[in-house]
């Protein structure tokens, strides 16, 4: 009799009563418009895709950040460390963080395309210390990166992409006439992209791949199939996310990594709050390239600048001329919010502000 009413009971609980399924976890990390972004599957796997910011200032802020990000998922030391590429804001924090946690594989795609003082001492001097008792693996297209329960394909590096379609994937991209190439330097187009499987869900991050690997990589057939979330997004800049990539995936969801002025430019905000299918664009800052004429509300932006103006411009301002004069951008010295996907293994998902703790559940896809 107690065992009957035990089933009863459990047959006829409320759905918020019964355990949630096991989820992957990824948090997406303010590094001050760099790249840090955390998966953690079911099974505690990590994957860590860069370390943030170079600088005797930024280098421990953005290390620290992600060993935040670490504890609040549970984990003590990082799986598989992808460098997407070689520029200040993806490797910047990677000796710091290692310092504080093992990290038990690194993962790039290679040699610095784009020779500068920093980047090649770095891999010259520091990087071969810290994988000499790790493993090091230099990427290509088409391979996988184990953990269980998880689909995790290469699918871009060093300026080649996968040739093979991923299944249910290869039909025409119908956007490939929109292309236009973009000017580019010469490091970003090698990033290493990923596009990770859990049962129905499906994400992607193509760290900061420009128009003409996007091209290669979508057209004219597309190899990557439709996504429920798309990540990095190149910071919002418009040398990348053009129609050919975000339209063809279809996301339902995007959450770009850009600054307070850094991405966000109009060009890129047009094309992915028009992207077919897509119903809510989240962000880690708000964007002053953006204004409010192309942000979303703020309860889908993750950080605040320090000294909150009156009003907000609506228009957007220009990205002002690279040089030594540049004026700072708005300052972000207190605390750092990440935003934090929660997806199920049927396709549902949920995004949460850690801000403010607004967090919207998406059903699953058709």
């Amino acid at each position: 009799m107690i065992l009957f009413l035990f089933l009863a009971l459990a047959l006829f609980a409320p759905a918020s009563s019964v355990a949630q399924t096991p989820a992957l976890d990824v948090y997406v990390i303010d590094v001050e418009g760099g790249n840090a972004t955390l998966f953690v599957s079911p099974s505690h796997e990590s994957l860590l895709m860069d370390t943030g910011n170079v600088g005797a200032v930024a280098a421990p802020r953005d290390a620290a950040r992600i060993v935040d990000a670490m504890k609040a998922a549970g984990i003590d030391h990082i799986d598989h460390l992808i460098t997407t590429h070689w520029h200040g804001d993806h490797f910047g924090g990677m000796a710091e963080l290692a310092k504080q946690v093992p990290i038990k594989e690194f993962i790039d795609h290679g040699a610095n395309a784009q020779p500068a003082e920093v980047p090649d001492a770095f891999i010259r001097d520091v990087y071969p210390k810290l994988y000499a008792n790790a493993k090091h693996t230099v990427a290509k297209a088409g391979d996988r990166i184990a953990m269980a329960g998880l689909d995790v394909r290469v699918v871009t590096s060093n300026g080649e992409t996968i040739k093979t379609p991923l299944p249910g994937a290869g039909k025409p991209n119908p956007y490939c006439g929109l292309y236009k190439p973009g000017d580019n330097n010469a490091e970003d187009p090698k990033s290493v992209g990923i596009h990770v499987a859990f049962g129905k869900f499906r994400t992607a991050h193509f760290g900061d791949i420009t128009k003409n690997i996007e091209f290669s990589l979508m057209c004219p057939n597309n190899r990557i199939g439709t996504i429920d979330v798309l990540l990095g997004l190149h910071h919002g800049q418009a040398s990348s996310n053009s129609e050919v990539l975000v339209y063809a995936l279809h996301p339902r969801v995007a959450i770009m990594n850009d600054g307070t002025r850094k991405g966000g430019e109009p060009e890129t905000m047009k094309i992915v709050h028009s992207s077919p299918g897509l119903e809510d664009l989240w962000e880690l800052h708000f964007s002053l390239l953006s204004g409010q004429e192309y942000s979303v509300p703020g309860m889908f932006i993750a950080n605040l600048t320090d000294d909150q103006p009156q009003t907000l411009p609506v228009a957007p301002i220009p990205a002002p001329a690279p040089g030594p004069g540049v004026p700072p951008p708005p300052a972000h010295n207190g605390t750092a919010y990440w935003i934090k996907l929660s997806a199920h293994q049927d396709g549902s998902f949920s995004v949460t502000n850690a801000r403010n703790g607004f967090t919207k559940t998406y059903k699953p896809g058709d």
